[in-house]
């Protein structure tokens, strides 16, 4: 006798309905009771938005090196567009390691998505000099001027 099978998604079993796939949610049946072990692959495949995930590749991004090209690929993977990573033109040689200009490439259907997305993220702030900033700064000089014409004035005298 074969083990009862169940969907995941919405918990119907395949004596209900007799078929390998669920018919309300299309998802396979699987054995009822078997533990799933959740890896960070089949974490990041639960992000992916499976309408941004067609269409050939179309290039959205460009990062100076890998760490950055990553971080692009998360943001976009966090709005659910998968991305693929490869080394710009030119650029291809395996001695380089991390260094060297990436390319990101999505889907031509979550292009639309990751170019919105990626032109909508603002640059942080530019650190701005507040009245009160400026006065310890002033301070600051006042006291390192006079600090140094006391010790001038005390090199003289001796």
């Amino acid at each position: 006798m074969s083990p009862a099978l169940a969907c995941r998604r919405c918990g119907a079993t395949s004596e209900q309905h007799g078929d390998r796939f669920c018919p309300v949610c299309g998802m396979p049946f699987v054995p009822a009771g078997e533990a799933l072990e959740v890896t960070e692959t089949r974490e990041r495949a639960r992000k992916v938005h499976p309408a941004y995930a067609e269409g050939q590749l179309v290039k959205v991004a460009w990062a100076p090196n890998q760490s950055e090209a990553e971080l692009i690929a998360g943001l976009l993977l966090e709005e659910g567009v998968p991305s693929v990573i490869r080394r710009a033109r030119g650029f291809d040689v395996p001695d380089f390691l991390a260094a060297g200009p990436r390319d990101v490439l999505v889907a031509a259907g979550g292009a639309e998505v990751a170019s919105q997305m990626l032109a909508g993220k603002a640059a942080p702030p530019a650190a701005t000099v507040t009245p009160t900033l400026r006065g310890v700064a002033l301070a600051m000089l006042v006291i390192v001027t006079a600090s140094v014409v006391i010790a001038v004035a005390a090199a003289m005298l001796v």
